[in-house]
C-alpha cells in the first residue's frame, strides 16, 4: 500500500511539471511572437521624435506611418504626456528630435541642452475658446476668469499676456493656469476652467459640441504664430547631417500633402492622436485654409521676438538666442515632386 501511495505522489507530481513545462513553452512561443510583430527584425536605423499631438506636429505621425515599412530609416514617433517631459527626454539624449513648443526651446538652450531650431511646425492652428455659458465679447472680459494655457515657456502665454498688456488689464487680472492640452477640453466641459488657448484639435473638441466659443483664431491676434517647431540635438546634427536634411524635407514634403489631401491626412493622425477622424478633418479645414504648411523656414527674428517677450513677462532672465537657429536643413529642402503619401520620402539629393 506504501509503494501504490508513493507511485500516486509521484504521477501527481509528474503531471504537475509536464503542465509547468507546457505552461512555460507557451510562454517562450507568445513572447516570442510578441517580439516579431513588435519589434524590427533587420536592424533599421531610428529616429525617436519626440510630439504632442496637435496639428503643427502633423508631420511627426505622417513620417511614423510613412517609414513603418521597408528598409530605410525608420522615423518613430513617440506621444508625450507633457512638453515638460519631452523636452527633458530630448536633454538627456533619449530621443533625437522633439516637435516642441516654441519659447521652450529658448529656454533649454539657455539651461545648455545643447539643442537646434531646424524646422517649424504647421502655422496658424491655435484657438483660444471660452465656455459656451459665458458672456465674452473681447478679452478685457476674461479678466478674473480661469484661462488655462499649455505651459508657461508657451507662445500662447506670451499672446496672453500681450493681449492684457494692449488691453489695459493689469497682471493681476489675469488667471493664467497651465495644463497639458488633452485635459483642457474636460476641464471646460465640467467647469474647471473658462476658457483656454491651445493648439488645434483640442479648441476645436469642445467647439464642436457646443461647450465652448472661438473668441480669437491665433492668426487674428499674432499674424505668423509658431506654436511649435522641430528641434534637434546639437551632437546628433554634427554627427548625422544627412539624416538631419532628410527627416527636414520629409516633413516639410509631408506639410504640402496634407494641404492637398486633408481627410488622408486626418485619416492617419486620428490613429496616433486617438481622436475622432471627424474632429481632426474639422480642424484640419475650419476656416476653410487656415493651417499655413509652408512657412517652415526658422527665422532668427521671429525666435528673438519670442525671446525677447519672455524677459519681458519674467520668464527668462536675458534674451541671447546665439547658435539657437539652424535654418541650412529647411533651406535646402527639396519640395518638387509631391505626388502621392510616398513621395513625402524622396531622397536628399534627388534631381527635380
Amino acid at each position: 500500500m506504501r509503494s501504490d501511495l508513493i507511485h500516486r505522489i509521484t504521477a501527481r507530481l509528474s503531471v504537475g511539471w509536464l503542465v509547468l513545462i507546457i505552461a512555460l513553452s507557451w510562454l517562450v512561443v507568445i513572447s516570442g511572437l510578441h517580439y516579431w510583430v513588435n519589434f524590427s527584425h533587420a536592424e533599421r536605423e531610428r529616429v525617436l521624435m519626440g510630439y504632442m499631438p496637435v496639428i503643427t506636429n502633423l508631420a511627426c505621425p505622417l513620417l511614423d506611418y510613412a517609414t513603418k515599412d521597408g528598409t530605410g530609416v525608420r522615423y518613430e514617433a513617440l506621444k508625450f504626456s507633457s512638453f515638460a517631459e519631452m523636452g527633458e527626454a530630448l536633454r538627456q539624449g533619449k530621443i533625437e528630435a522633439a516637435f516642441i513648443i516654441a519659447p521652450l526651446s529658448v529656454a533649454l538652450h539657455q539651461q545648455g541642452a545643447g539643442v537646434r531650431i531646424v524646422y517649424i511646425g504647421n502655422r496658424h492652428e491655435s484657438t483660444l475658446v471660452y465656455r459656451k455659458d459665458l458672456t465674452i465679447k473681447d478679452f478685457r472680459d476674461l479678466a478674473g476668469k480661469s484661462v488655462a494655457v499649455p505651459l508657461r515657456y508657451s507662445g500662447h502665454n506670451l499672446c496672453m499676456r500681450q493681449l492684457a498688456e494692449t488691453s489695459g488689464m493689469r497682471g493681476a487680472d489675469l488667471n493664467i493656469v497651465e495644463m497639458n492640452p488633452p485635459d483642457m477640453a474636460s476641464a471646460l466641459a465640467t467647469g474647471a476652467l473658462d476658457a483656454y488657448f491651445v493648439g488645434e484639435p483640442f479648441a476645436a473638441q469642445t467647439i464642436r459640441v457646443g461647450d465652448s466659443k472661438a473668441l480669437y483664431y491665433v492668426e487674428q491676434v499674432w499674424p505668423n504664430f509658431i506654436c511649435n517647431l522641430l528641434l534637434m540635438r546639437q551632437d546628433y546634427i554634427d554627427r548625422k547631417p544627412d539624416r538631419v536634411q532628410a527627416l527636414v524635407q520629409a516633413a516639410a514634403r509631408s506639410g504640402l500633402w496634407a494641404k492637398a489631401n486633408p481627410q488622408e491626412a486626418a485619416r492617419i493622425a486620428c490613429a496616433y492622436w486617438n481622436q475622432p477622424r471627424e474632429l481632426v478633418e474639422y480642424a484640419l479645414q475650419t476656416p476653410p485654409g487656415r493651417i499655413v504648411y509652408d512657412r517652415f523656414i526658422p527665422q532668427e527674428h521671429e525666435i528673438q521676438r519670442m525671446a525677447d517677450l519672455m524677459v519681458k513677462f519674467g520668464l527668462i532672465r536675458h534674451n541671447d538666442i546665439s547658435g539657437l537657429v539652424d535654418a541650412r536643413f529647411a533651406d535646402n529642402a527639396n519640395l518638387e515632386g509631391i505626388t502621392d503619401f510616398k513621395s513625402i520620402l524622396k531622397p536628399v539629393g534627388a534631381g527635380k
